[in-house]
C-alpha cells in the first residue's frame, strides 16, 4: 500500500505541474458558476470534516513525543499538525477540480458503467467514514455523556441525527448553498471565541499569539518532508485525503466562477490554509500550556464538527445520488430519505467494526486518478490536446453570472 500512495503523491504533483504548464491560464469555469466567495466557502467547509475541529488536541501529545516517534523530530507538534491538513495536499483538490471543469466533459471517462460505479462506491464509503469519525471522537469531547472513552448509546443517536439532516438537506442545492456559508461563518465564530479565552488572559495576547503561529514556519522550511509518507498514521492521512479528492473536485468544479487555473491552484492551497493556520494554533496554545477545554469549549467545538459532517455529508450524498439517478425526481423524497439513512448508517458500522478502512477506499481513488490518465492516452489524447478553454456552454451561464453582477 505504501508503494501505491507513494506512486500516488508522485503522480498526482507531476500532473499539476502539467496542468499549471500547459493551461495555467485558462478560465475555469463550473456548470454552475458561482462568486468567488461562495466557491471558497462551498470548497472548504466541503472539503473539510469534523476531523478538523476534532482531531488536533488529541493529537499533538503524539507528535511531541519523538521518543516514541523520531520521525516527527525534525520540526514541532503544530508544523505537523498543519501539515498532515493544510497547504500542499489542496493541490489533491486542484487536480480534480481542473479535471472536471474543463476536461472531463470532453472525455467522460466517469460516464463508463464500471468507472462510475467505482467512483460512487469510493463516495459512498467516504461519507460513511466521516459519519465514523464524529461517532469515534464524541466521548473525548462529550465525556459528560458518558465516560470519556466507551461510545454509548446517546452517541449513536447524535450521528444517526446528523445522518439524517444531511440527507434531508441533500434533497435540495439551496440547502447546500445555504449550509457551506453558515458553517464558514460558524467556524469564524469558533476560532473568535476560542482565540479569547486562549490569548486575552495573557498579559501580552497578540504577542503571544504570534509567538506560537510563528512555530509554523516549521512546516514550510520542512515541506519536503511531508511530501511522501512519514509513517503509518501520516500514510493513513493520505490515503484519505485520496478519498476525498476526487468527489470534491468533481463537486466543486460546478462552483468555478472564471478565475485561471494557476489562481484556482493558489485560491485552493492558500485560502482555507490561513483559517486553518489560525485554527491550529489557537488549540496548539491551549494544549501546550495545559487549558481545559472541558464544558463550553468542547460543546462548541462539537456544534461546528456536527455542522460540518452535515454540510460534508450533503454535498456528497447529493453527488452520488446524482451520479447513479437515485434522485428525489424519481424516487419521491420519502424513498429518498429512507434508503440513504439506512445506506450510510449501515456503512458507518461497518467501520465502526473495522470491517472497512479508508486506506481502501482512498485506494481505489488513486487507481481511477491513474486509469483515467491511461484512457486519455490511449483514446483521448487529441481531444485533450486540442483543449483552450473550459466547455461554451459553461462559459454562457459564466457571462450571465458576470451580467448578473
Amino acid at each position: 500500500m505504501t508503494s501505491l500512495l507513494t506512486f500516488g503523491i508522485l503522480f498526482t504533483i507531476l500532473s499539476i505541474a502539467f496542468i499549471i504548464y500547459r493551461w495555467g491560464n485558462v478560465k475555469c469555469v463550473g456548470v454552475t458558476p458561482a462568486r468567488t466567495y461562495t466557491f471558497i466557502a462551498i470548497l472548504f467547509t466541503s472539503g473539510l470534516d469534523v476531523g478538523l475541529i476534532m482531531f488536533p488536541l488529541t493529537e499533538f501529545a503524539g507528535y511531541a513525543d519523538v521518543a516514541t516517534s523520531p520521525e516527527y523530530g525534525f520540526t514541532n507538534p503544530l508544523a505537523i499538525e498543519f501539515g498532515f491538513w493544510a497547504f500542499l495536499i489542496w493541490g489533491f483538490y486542484f487536480l480534480t477540480c481542473f479535471y472536471f471543469c474543463v476536461i472531463e466533459p470532453r472525455v467522460k471517462f466517469f460516464e463508463i458503467g464500471i468507472v462510475k460505479f467505482i467512483n460512487n462506491l469510493v463516495i459512498i464509503g467516504t461519507c460513511a467514514f466521516t459519519a465514523y469519525l464524529l461517532l469515534s471522537n464524541l466521548p473525548w469531547y462529550l465525556p459528560e455523556i458518558g465516560d470519556g472513552e466507551t461510545i454509548v448509546g446517546s452517541f449513536y443517536l447524535i450521528v444517526l441525527a446528523v445522518i439524517a439532516i444531511a440527507v434531508y438537506s441533500s434533497t435540495s442545492l439551496r440547502y447546500v448553498r445555504y449550509l457551506s456559508l453558515a458553517s464558514t461563518w460558524l467556524f469564524l465564530g469558533l476560532i473568535a471565541i476560542m482565540w479569547a479565552g486562549a490569548f486575552l488572559p495573557a498579559e501580552n495576547s497578540l504577542g503571544e499569539f504570534a509567538q506560537t503561529f510563528s512555530l509554523l514556519g516549521g512546516y514550510f522550511s520542512n515541506l519536503h518532508h511531508f511530501v511522501l509518507p512519514l509513517n503509518d498514521y501520516h500514510e493513513f492521512y493520505l490515503f484519505w485525503w485520496f478519498a476525498w479528492s476526487i468527489m470534491i473536485g468533481q463537486f466543486t468544479s460546478r462552483f468555478v466562477g472564471g478565475m485561471k487555473a494557476y489562481q484556482v491552484l493558489i485560491a485552493m492551497m492558500v485560502y482555507p490554509s490561513i483559517p486553518i493556520a489560525i485554527w491550529f494554533t489557537i488549540l496548539y496554545y491551549f494544549s501546550s500550556n495545559g487549558i481545559d477545554t472541558t464544558g463550553l469549549y468542547n460543546l462548541a467545538m462539537v456544534v461546528v464538527g456536527v455542522t460540518f459532517v452535515i454540510n460534508s455529508l450533503d454535498s456528497l450524498i447529493r453527488l452520488y445520488t446524482d451520479n447513479l439517478n437515485l434522485t428525489v425526481k424519481r424516487f419521491g423524497k420519502t424513498k429518498y430519505f429512507i434508503g440513504n439513512l439506512v445506506l450510510l448508517s449501515g456503512l458507518t458500522l461497518l467501520f465502526k467494526l473495522d470491517f472497512l478502512q479508508i486506506q481502501w477506499v482512498g485506494a481505489l481513488a488513486i487507481g481511477l486518478l491513474v486509469a483515467c490518465f491511461v484512457y486519455i492516452l490511449r483514446y483521448k489524447f487529441n481531444e485533450v490536446n486540442a483543449i483552450e478553454s473550459s466547455p461554451s456552454a459553461n462559459q454562457l451561464d459564466f457571462s450571465k453570472l458576470v451580467h448578473a453582477k
